[in-house]
């Protein structure tokens, strides 16, 4: 086993814990995730047909409409969202998504860091995250 504490900013303070969904491409909350399933269905994007329920979402930066914050809220609302969000770099509609979800959100994390099914607790009162991963 092999844990590694990654160090970035508190974006949105509290706890969360589970498996790491990762992708190196930016994520639109609008129109790339259906808010009702928690299925990516954005086509050709690294983490199309994945779904975003109970998972440690794991992206570089947020892109699109302002509209995401929305839809980030709404995602948690249906009980099919991540429980928490960890960025490269954060972006003002998913940090408000997050906000207004509160979901515990980090960033300034070098998210090559981390793989999908890795292990992640992310602490938002300290920005930081900790990565389990199984040999």
């Amino acid at each position: 086993m092999i844990t590694k504490v990654l160090t970035g900013r508190k974006i949105v303070e509290g706890t969360a814990e589970g498996e790491a969904l990762v992708t190196r491409d930016p994520i639109s909350f609008m129109g790339s995730i259906n808010p009702k399933t928690g299925y990516v269905i954005e086509r050709g994007h690294e983490i199309e047909g994945q779904c975003l329920k109970g998972k440690i979402l794991v992206f570089p930066s947020a892109k699109g409409s302002t509209g995401g914050s929305y839809m980030l809220y709404d995602l948690v609302r249906n009980g099919v969202g991540p429980t928490g969000i960890v960025n490269a770099e954060a972006d003002s509609v998913v940090v408000i998504g997050a906000i207004v979800a509160d979901l515990p959100m980090v960033d300034r994390i070098n998210i090559a860091e981390i793989e999908t099914g890795d292990h992640l607790i992310i602490d938002g009162e300290r920005g930081i995250v900790k990565v389990i991963r199984e040999k």
